[in-house]
Order: C-alpha cells, then structure tokens, then sequence
C-alpha cells in the first residue's frame, strides 16, 4: 500500500494487486466474468424473476405493477448509459493503466474514458429494477453488481471511483426516472395482460385460478366469482 496518499490509486493497486497471487485461469475468468459473465447472469436473474411474478402474482393488477418495473430495468441500464456518454466526455478519464505503471490488465481494446464504469452503471440500474420488483431477486441482483465493480477493478481498467460513480449513476436513473416510467410502461402490461394471445407473459398463475373480481384477458368489464378458472377459451 502506498500510504494512503491517493485512496483511490492505492485501492487500485490494492485489488488488482490480488492477480499476483492468483493463477492464470483464474485471472482469465475473472475477465470473462466482469466483461460479460454478471451481464448474463442478472439476464438470467431477471428471466426468473419474470417467470416467478407472472405464475405467483395474487392478481393481474399485481402482476400488471410487477412487470412494469421488470421491463423498468433493462430500459433504465440503456437510459443511464446514454446519460454517462456526456459525463465521459465531460471528465475525460484516462484508464488507470494508462497513467499508472505495474497494473495487471485482464482484458484489452480499452481505449475509452474511464469515468464513469458502463459496466457498473448497466448492472446497477438492472439491480434496482429487480429490486423495485421482488427484495430476494434484487438482493441477488446487488450483490452482482457489487462484484462487477470489484471485477472492473481486479480487472485493472477501471478506478474505484468509477465503479461508485457507475454504481451510483444506475440507481439514480433508475429510482428518480421510475414514477414518470412505471407511469408511461403500467399501461402498456395492462394492455398486453387483457390480450387473449400474449396475456399469459404477464399473468399465468399456476393452474390458471383467478382472483376474486379479477378481469379475464380480453373481457370487457365482465368479473368472475372466486374460485372460478380461466381455461384460455373462455376469452375468444
């Protein structure tokens, strides 16, 4: 450690210093998984998290809610990453191997600004969506995008401050752009959740049971008692 002068280098230096002891496949893999691995694996996170809400939702309205801010994730990751192109060129980072000597870099063609980390913007605004959608499958989702921020910096191309300007970049879009976006998306799934033909993307309980006073896609205003089953013909 080199006292503290520069927290920031010094952390740096600290974890990517870590590559020295470990062998080269894992430091191969850990590249893998900070460049597309944690990508992927909120993608997959994120499928779960679909097919949970749409076969356990106690209503459509519920579900309706649910998949708004599901779809909320993905749209936020794009809009924040549009937001950081002007921050970056605005900063004009370098990366740290650039200015810094000694740095074990994982992975090759950076040749872009540093500040603010793509990667940890995208997998933090995904976090949050999950989160606003289900607290276990958001927790899951926090946790990976912690560890790709420790990724980009064991990684070697990104700053610590640009892992948390990345992490705190996604969830600010993602939280403070929700209420106009969820307000735009909800009806949208509503619609789809009323569609004879796609309503099942939305709300599919396991058995088919339907709530008390809920809609049947595609009925217009006509209500079910409880206990009553929609068996997919009756909305023809």
């Amino acid at each position: 450690m080199a006292g503290w002068d520069n927290p920031d280098v010094d952390l740096l230096y600290d974890i990517n210093g870590l590559t020295e002891d470990t062998p080269a496949w894992v430091d191969r893999v850990m590249g893998h998984i900070g460049e597309y691995g944690i990508l992927l694996g909120l993608v997959l996170v994120g499928c779960w998290a679909w097919w949970s809400v749409r076969r356990r939702s106690a209503d459509r309205e519920t579900a309706v809610a649910s998949m708004a801010a599901l779809l909320w994730g993905p749209l936020a990751a794009g809009v924040a990453v549009l937001v950081n192109i002007p921050i970056r060129g605005l900063v004009e980072r370098p990366r740290p191997f650039v200015d810094h000597k000694g740095l074990e870099v994982l992975v090759d063609g950076k040749t872009d600004y540093s500040f603010v980390s793509d990667h940890s913007t995208l997998v933090m605004a995904l976090a949050v969506g999950l989160f606003m959608v289900h607290r276990r499958f958001g927790l899951v989702g926090l946790a990976l995008a912690l560890f790709e921020g420790f990724c980009r910096v064991f990684m070697g191309v990104h700053y610590p401050t640009d892992v948390i300007g990345g992490l705190a970049l996604g969830t600010a879009v993602a939280l403070l752009l929700a209420p106009v976006a969820l307000w735009l998306l909800t009806p949208l799934v509503r619609t789809v959740a009323r569609s004879a033909r796609v309503g099942g993307l939305v709300w599919a309980p396991v058995g088919g049971p339907v709530a008390a006073g809920a809609r049947l896609p595609g009925a217009e205003g006509d209500r079910l008692d409880a206990g009553r089953r929609y068996d997919g013909d009756l909305a023809a």
